[in-house]
C-alpha cells in the first residue's frame, strides 16, 4: 500500500476517534479536542492527494476509498453537531441523500469498468463541508472560553454555514450524476 492510500485509511481510522471526541461531554473543550483531531484528518486528504499525484501514484483503491473516507469524516462531524443540536436534520439527509446517491452510481460505473473520480465540484464541496466544520468547531471553542459571548446563537450560526454546504452538495450531487449517467450503460 503506498503513502497516499495510508493516509486516507488513517483519515477512516481517526473519524471515530473525532466524532468522540466532539460528543463525549465528559472531555473538557471536546470542540478544541475534535478540531484538533479533525484538522489532522482533513489535512491527510490535501497530502494524499498532492503526494499521489506528485508522485504518479494514482490507484484505483485511492481514487475509490479517498471520497469515501472523505464522507465518513464530515458525516461524522454532522452527526456529532446533529445530536449536539447545532445541525438540522434535513442538512444531515440532503447530504447523506446525495453521498448514497453519487456513491451508487460509481459503483454501477465501477461494475462497468469505469472508475470516476472525483470532479471540481466534488472537491469543492468536500473543502466547504470541511471548512465550514473547522469554522463551527473554532466557534464553539471560542464559547467555552469566553472569546465569543455566551450568548452567541452556535445553532444559528453553524446552521447557516451548513445550509450553504448543503446546497453545494446538491449541486455537484447533480454534477455526478449527470456526468457518470453519460458514462455508463443503464439498461444492464
Amino acid at each position: 500500500m503506498n503513502t497516499p492510500n495510508k493516509l486516507t485509511v488513517l483519515r477512516m481510522i481517526l473519524t471515530p476517534f473525532f466524532l468522540a471526541a466532539l460528543i463525549i461531554e465528559a472531555i473538557p473543550h471536546n470542540y478544541l479536542f475534535g478540531l484538533v483531531l479533525f484538522s489532522i484528518a482533513a489535512i491527510t486528504d490535501f497530502i494524499d492527494g498532492k503526494l499521489a499525484r506528485k508522485n504518479n501514484q494514482i490507484t484505483v483503491f485511492g481514487k475509490l476509498l479517498d471520497p469515501v473516507a472523505d464522507k465518513m469524516l464530515t458525516t461524522a462531524a454532522f452527526l456529532g453537531f446533529m445530536q449536539m443540536g447545532i445541525c438540522n436534520i434535513w442538512i444531515v439527509m440532503i447530504v447523506l441523500t446525495r453521498e448514497f446517491v453519487v456513491t451508487s452510481l460509481r459503483l454501477v460505473a465501477s461494475a462497468q469498468g469505469i472508475v470516476v473520480a472525483a470532479n471540481f465540484w466534488g472537491k469543492a464541496k468536500t473543502m466547504s463541508q470541511m471548512v465550514s466544520i473547522v469554522v463551527i468547531l473554532v466557534a464553539g471553542e471560542a464559547i467555552t472560553l469566553g472569546i465569543l459571548p455566551a450568548g452567541f446563537n452556535l445553532s444559528f450560526f453553524s446552521n447557516f454555514l451548513l445550509w450553504i454546504t448543503a446546497i453545494l452538495t446538491v449541486i455537484s450531487g447533480i454534477k455526478y450524476a449527470v456526468d457518470i449517467s453519460r458514462q455508463i450503460d443503464v439498461t444492464m
